[in-house]
């Protein structure tokens, strides 16, 4: 059993199963009651800590929205996968063509980058984490992707973004995934409500002749999916504009609101 399963949540938690391991982490939207009772393996406490209740390995492999992850608990909680990020990649797959150049910004542990490359892509993947690239190259290797064609880079995205400018190096489509607060490679200071029309604009400044798509996803609170197609209907060229709400959701659970996304097709 190798795959990710939201189990239930309520109370302000949720409670996942990740492969053989059930998981409890704190989950602000979740103002219901939960529907069961479930003695996880793991808790990650208010207080910032885990709580382990049996023992588990430093880290083990999950299957999701056909990706492998490397997966283990992170002092801030994670543990390397968003699972409400697949049915956006999933949507991305019959968009890429093979040989597509696609840019994966904010990129985290992969899973777009893999899903892109997994269709023939040649994928730039830039985060300004080194720990975050590493980890998803590790997550390349579980896929058999160490030699597919992606390059990995360790930067500052609106700096990389400038750079590409200048070298008239074009993406086919690009993702995105901004954090509302983060630091680049040298200490850059990100803050969505300042950089945001600046990256997309870089990011539209990129776009090949015939782009495929940009996908930007958000968990800012306040990018609704209003406010993300305003954002992007006033830094892309004239298209179509798909926005909605992102969603952790499993068969016969109450599925839990995970931000914002924003799709623009030519």
């Amino acid at each position: 059993m190798k795959d990710y399963q939201l189990l239930d949540s309520g109370d302000g938690q949720k409670w996942e199963r990740f492969g053989e391991h059930v998981l409890l982490r704190p989950c602000s939207q979740a103002v219901w009651r939960p529907m069961q009772k479930i003695k996880p393996d793991a808790a990650f406490t208010r207080d910032d800590r885990w709580a382990f209740h049996k023992k588990l390995p430093k880290s083990w492999t999950v299957m999701h929205g056909g990706v492998e992850f490397q997966v283990q608990p992170t002092e801030f909680g994670h543990l390397g996968l968003f699972p409400e990020h697949a049915d956006l990649w999933e949507a991305m797959r019959p968009l890429v063509k093979k040989g597509s150049r696609i840019l994966n910004l904010f990129a985290y542990s992969g899973g777009v980058t893999m899903a892109a490359a997994q269709e023939g892509a040649e994928v730039c993947h830039l985060d300004a984490s080194k720990g975050m690239v590493d980890w998803a190259r590790e997550n390349a290797k579980l896929n058999h992707l160490e030699k597919a064609p992606i390059r990995w880079i360790v930067d500052d995205a609106l700096k990389f973004l400038a750079r590409e400018k200048k070298r008239q190096s074009f993406y086919d489509g690009i993702i995105l995934d901004p954090p509302t607060f983060g630091r680049g490679s040298k200490g850059e200071v990100f803050k969505i409500e300042r950089d945001i029309l600046p990256l997309l604009e870089a990011c539209s400044e990129l776009l090949s002749k015939n782009p495929l798509f940009v996908i930007f996803s958000c968990h800012t609170p306040g990018f609704t999916p209003l406010c993300m197609r305003h954002l992007l209907g006033q830094t892309m060229p004239k298209g179509e504009i798909e926005v909605g709400e992102m969603a952790l959701h499993s068969f016969g659970t109450i599925a839990i609101p995970s931000g914002s996304f924003a799709r623009w097709t030519p």
